[in-house]
């Protein structure tokens, strides 16, 4: 065969694997829908979804999801409330304030957030957070929609900051000069001038802070008291809710196949999913938009009307946040600024404002360190030679966790064997041999809308396709396939960024002395494309070693004394056990905390790894 031939096979092979992501979305829809529409039919999509009374086991079974909606909505709301302000003070700092030292320390700091499990998190609010809340507020019980809101708000601080951040760093740099040149001082700068112009890219990580909230499963279901109720009245933060991916998380583990209830609770899986779609789409949309115009020369100023960032501004200005955005704004302008009547001088505005700015670090910080604080120094104790290579007893009151640290791992090796080749070939399909297209834009959609589903509505996918369709039931093969298709956006978006900044002259030079395509593509651009690719196979071991909801329904059980000897059978892993032990097994406090460090410890070393690589990276660009 020759090297035209090899180059149109590879080709054509890359191009069917790069169509995986479009047919993965497509089978999660179908599968969800299949066990899901039954419900729809019996009692009515209405009814469904304003039904107020969610009681499937009572001797009327009743199916109405609104307590359901309007919990996952109270608690992201909330969320969102607490999360945001910390969130852009501290995009603010790292952008605007920080130096390089520091900045080097925090945004590393503010990450290592993004890599706690949910199921750690979830631990920490039972454990701590909701004990805090009786007794502050004097409830009878801390499980609220309030404990749910607060763990939400510190998930959710990650995303937004990261993305907001980036978009204040995008903000072209005369933009600043000129301000600062017209006499403003930094803080008129920042409030009057950088953030306006990154509006849209903090709009787009709010939404998709929003999407990461609603879509978390076991840190709610651990905290806010799984009461399909209501709260009544509706500002009622201390009331127990239950939101969408709590009832999957608590009730899908319990019912029978194939009755009312099942597809009841696939018709909950179909409502979460088509909400995060369309808020992940509404996030894709804006951050699109925003490259788009970043990505053209500039005919007219930013913002004229017309252009294409006039017309997206102009669109963002008629959006009833936007306007409350600005009304606020301006009512905190006011205050800082005149006082009781009087003029604040514009040193002592900037010193107040970064002030302020600063002290939301220092919040999210503190958050980090105590949430560390707690477990480490709680867990060190249980670390003994006995609980690292043993098995558990009693119930895992004693005992060790080493079947669960090695599934763990089998789980992880055989989610990064299933994605790795797939993200790879798909990201060099994408960016090498493409360009845009109504197809590549569907592949890039696909894959956005992969990495926005929620975690539990992949588990509910591999239960009802690889447990019961393909019949592979609760396995460790199950467990690795749901793993793997999760991870896979992460792995095809860092492997597509890693290509791109590989400059198109190296391809040229390899083309111009006769390589074939694939020839250019092994051995001038993979080679150093490694280390990005590399990074992103780091993140997606740090994010499968932490999930809990993909593998409940498929891979594992609470307590086994062998490790499995073939894919076939269901093993041990870190977080289920860790839920088990928090929700069900009481007695176990040291257990309890020494999975949570091990935990703990493996997922932030895995993530610490990658802020490593990337930083080693940055520095060889910049040599």
């Amino acid at each position: 065969m020759n090297r035209r031939s090899v180059d149109l096979v590879i080709g054509r092979s890359l191009f069917f694997v790069a169509l995986f992501a479009i047919i993965t979305v497509l089978f999660i829809i179908v599968f969800l829908l299949r066990d899901g529409y039954q419900i729809f039919l019996e009692i009515g999509i209405w009814d469904f979804l304003t039904g107020t009374d969610w009681n499937p086991a009572g001797q009327h079974p009743a199916y109405g999801t609104l307590p359901l909606i309007v919990g996952t909505m109270l608690v992201m709301a909330l969320a969102m409330i607490i999360a945001v302000p910390l969130s852009i003070g501290s995009a603010v700092y790292i952008a605007e304030i920080a130096g390089p030292r520091t900045k080097a320390v925090i945004k590393p700091a503010v990450e290592l957030l993004a890599g706690i499990p949910s199921v750690v998190y979830g631990f920490f609010g039972l454990i701590l957070l909701t004990d805090w809340i009786r007794i502050a507020f004097d409830q009878p019980s801390g499980s609220s929609w309030l404990a749910g809101s607060i763990l939400l708000a510190i998930m959710a601080i990650p995303t937004i900051t990261s993305v907001a951040e980036d978009a204040i760093s995008s903000v072209p740099r005369e933009f600043k000069e000129g301000s600062l040149a017209l006499g403003a001082n930094h803080w008129q700068t920042v409030r009057s001038v950088i953030v306006p112009a990154a509006l849209s890219g903090i709009s787009a990580a709010i939404i998709l802070g929003m999407g990461r909230a609603i879509g978390e499963t076991m840190a709610v279901l651990m905290v806010t008291g799984n009461a399909a109720i209501i709260p009544d009245p509706i500002i009622n933060v201390f009331s127990p809710v239950r939101t969408l991916t709590g009832t999957l998380g608590i009730e899908m583990g319990e019912v029978a196949f194939g009755s009312p209830h099942y597809h009841a609770l696939f018709g909950v899986a179909v409502v979460l999913l088509f909400i995060t779609l369309a808020i992940n789409s509404a996030a894709r949309v804006i951050i699109n938009r925003i490259q788009g115009t970043q990505g053209m020369t500039r005919p007219a100023p930013s913002g004229t009307p017309g252009t294409p960032t006039g017309r997206l501004k102009a669109a963002l200005r008629r959006t009833a946040p936007y306007r409350a955005f600005r009304a606020a704004f301006r009512r905190i302008a006011r205050v800082a600024s005149a006082p009781s009547g009087r003029a604040v001088h514009p040193k002592t505005a900037q010193r107040c404002a970064f002030f302020l700015i600063s002290l939301s670090v220092m919040t999210v910080l503190v958050i980090l360190g105590v949430i560390l604080g707690e477990i480490v120094v709680n867990g060190a104790g249980a670390l003994t030679w006995e609980f690292l290579t043993g098995s558990p007893k009693d119930l895992g009151r004693a005992g060790g966790i080493f079947p669960a640290i090695v599934g763990t791992l089998y789980l992880v090796g055989g989610a990064l064997a299933v994605a790795l080749p797939l993200g790879i070939a798909t990201a060099i399909y994408l960016i090498e041999y493409t360009v845009d297209t109504p197809l590549t834009r569907g592949i890039r959609a696909a894959v956005d809308l992969l990495n926005g589903t929620p975690s539990i509505v992949f588990g509910l996918f591999g239960f009802a396709f690889l447990v019961l369709f393909l019949n592979f039931g609760v396995s460790l093969i199950a467990g690795q396939i749901t793993l793997g298709l999760m991870i896979l956006p992460t792995i095809i978006r860092t492997t597509e960024e890693a290509l791109r900044s590989i400059p198109h002259a190296l391809r040229e030079g390899s083309y111009a002395l006769g390589a074939t395509k694939w020839q250019t593509i092994w051995q001038v651009v993979l080679p150093p494309a490694l280390p990005g690719i590399l990074t992103g196979a780091i993140l997606s071991i740090g994010r499968a070693a932490g999930e809990t909801a993909p593998i409940m329904f498929t891979a594992v059980v609470f307590s086994s004394r062998f490790l499995p000897s073939s894919l076939s059978d269901p093993v041990m892993a870190l977080p289920y056990h860790l839920f088990i032990l928090t929700t069900n097994v009481p007695g176990a406090s040291t257990q309890k905390f020494g999975t949570a460090l091990v935990l703990l410890l493996m997922v932030l070393s895995i993530y610490l790894v990658a802020i490593l690589v990337r930083r080693r990276c940055d520095r060889a660009k910049v040599m």
